[in-house]
């Protein structure tokens, strides 16, 4: 059964001077990403609530182990990973223009780990890289470049283009 951390904001809604540190774990390891399940370790998230202008500030840091294969060359590659997520939660919005800037909380009551997961789902990069400079695998023979070059003829020329080849020759 997975617990789910919820904050009751009414006190920081009513402009009480409180704040609560935050120390806990979110185990993600059942959440798919292209067929993967990418969160080797739990999420770490670490921070503080406290009451501002009669809403809330979150600010959290969040660290956690993350395994994808490689975008280009397919190599099972894992980075630690980290984050520091910041919000201001709200009850209500008084002008609609502030929306992009708020977190409206229905019912006084913060679901931290949908929160949390949500941020993390954002802050994921949608193409992951073993590094930088991957020079990926040959369109040919599939071999991995990173490892040394392949046997393929490297001039290789687009089967349309051929006949404007010929013509320069």
């Amino acid at each position: 059964m997975r617990i789910t951390m919820l904050i009751d904001l009414k006190k920081y809604f009513s402009g009480e001077d409180i704040s609560q540190r935050i120390d806990y774990t979110i185990d993600l390891s059942e959440v798919e990403m292209d067929g993967y399940k990418p969160f080797v370790s739990p999420v770490q998230v670490k921070g503080e609530i406290r009451a501002f202008a009669s809403s809330a500030e979150l600010e959290v840091d969040v660290r956690y182990s993350y395994s994808m294969p490689c975008n280009r060359c397919l190599t099972e590659t894992r980075k630690e990973l980290a984050h520091s997520i910041s919000h201001v939660l709200v009850n209500k919005l008084n002008d609609e223009e502030d929306f992009d800037n708020y977190i409206v909380v229905e019912g006084e009551k913060l679901d931290l780990d949908e929160l949390i997961y949500s941020d993390i789902i954002l802050l994921t990069p949608s193409k992951y890289l073993c590094r930088e400079d991957c020079k990926g695998l040959c369109p040919t023979c599939g071999q991995n470049l990173n490892e040394g070059d392949c046997a393929c003829k490297k001039q290789q020329t687009d089967p349309r283009l051929e006949a404007l080849r010929q013509l320069l020759n």
